[in-house]
């Protein structure tokens, strides 16, 4: 009878033990359930930017980046796009990408750390200047706490026909902002397109500088994409007492024209402060559009600050045409028709059609 009993008690001990051993191998094999990686690429055009990479595999809810040079994601749940990142420096930088499991929690993340190295400095990085505000455009949405968006489809003064969404017309692909202009109908009245205009104003406000915005315009005639800026008075002063800097215009039926242009007082709708600049490849690649603003003078550039394309710099100043020692905001918007951009009529053959811009910095 006793050695029933062991025998017994020698079985369940076995089978607690292996259930105990199952548990541990359920438990590892939970844990192995995802796993943390990433990629990167130094551009051999522009070594001072560096392309990622996210490849973690498995079932994981949440990335997060942290690039090293005080720009960091937050959590997102954008896994699977590449971003991009700037150093304008010379250097070596600690990359962190950090993966949320399923239980969404920080006893359930994984992390893995790089060092890149960049080998120079930016030899268009002003070492004089300093970084004071950018959006490179690399979490998942549009951020809020920059830009809003303005909604309607009112003509916006211009007689457009695009009525401007609450962001159904902006998304970020790879680090870089998408302004999507579509056509709902074929009438060519108010609201037969749908876009985005986002502003930041009340948000990010700036008083002279050096402002480079990286973009990729649309095509085809109807389209109207422009960067620019208001006062941030229009309010109260109204428009264009306010002022305003077009850094870049660009109507489609004029192709590769480019233009920035100063409204004011003494000079606004057809002003007379403008001039415009042919850039071939501007439907098709990335160039920067820059304006340098000081307490004297406007001036606008593409690709090179060095080589400004107009400057505007009133001998005698005065509230008529000089309005531009306050604060400014930013606006990015794609318009369809309008006094303008509809010219010479709209093609609604050519939509979709995006304005992209991959990042807005600015300089003080």
């Amino acid at each position: 009878m006793m050695i029933k009993i062991v025998k017994f008690l020698t079985y369940i001990s076995l089978v607690l033990a292996s259930s105990f051993f199952s548990a541990c191998s359920s438990s590892n094999d939970d844990e192995s359930e995802y796993e943390v990686g990433f990629d990167y690429e130094i551009d051999s055009t522009d070594p001072n930017t560096v392309t990622f990479t996210n490849n973690s595999t498995g079932d994981y809810l949440y990335v997060e980046w942290d690039f090293g040079n005080d720009e960091t994601t937050g959590k997102s749940t954008d896994k699977s796009s590449e971003r991009t990142a700037y150093y304008p420096l010379a250097g070596t930088y600690d990359v962190t990408l950090t993966i949320w499991g399923p239980l969404n929690s920080i006893v359930d993340t994984k992390s893995i750390s790089k060092t890149i190295t960049i080998e120079s400095d930016d030899p268009d990085y002003d070492t004089s200047e300093t970084l004071v505000w950018s959006d490179e455009f690399s979490s998942s949405s549009v951020n809020t706490d920059y830009w809003t968006f303005e909604t309607g489809s009112g003509g916006w003064g211009n007689d457009e026909l695009q009525n401007y969404t609450d962001g159904d017309n902006a998304s970020i692909e790879d680090g870089v902002l998408v302004i999507t202009a579509e056509k709902v109908n074929d009438d060519k009245t108010a609201g037969s397109y749908t876009s985005t205009r986002m502003i930041t104003w009340g948000k990010k406000e700036f008083t002279y500088g050096r402002m480079e915005i990286r973009a990729k315009l649309p095509s085809g005639t109807g389209v109207w994409p422009a960067i620019w800026m208001l006062g941030t008075n229009l309010s109260t002063a109204g428009w264009p007492a306010c002022g305003e800097i077009d850094i870049m215009e660009y109507v489609g039926y004029d192709p590769y024209n480019v233009h920035s242009s100063l409204h004011t007082t003494s000079s606004s709708g057809s002003t007379i402060n403008t001039s415009n600049l042919t850039v071939e490849n501007c439907e098709d690649e990335f160039n920067v559009y820059g304006m340098i603003w000081t307490e004297d003078s406007i001036s606008f550039y593409v690709n090179d600050q060095d080589n400004p394309f107009y400057t505007y710099a009133p001998t005698v100043k005065t509230d008529d045409n000089w309005p531009f020692d306050e604060p400014q905001f930013f606006i990015l918007n794609l318009a369809v028709g309008g006094t303008w951009g509809g010219a010479q009529g709209i093609d609604n053959t050519i939509f979709p059609q995006t304005l992209e811009i991959d990042y807005v910095r600015v300089y003080q």
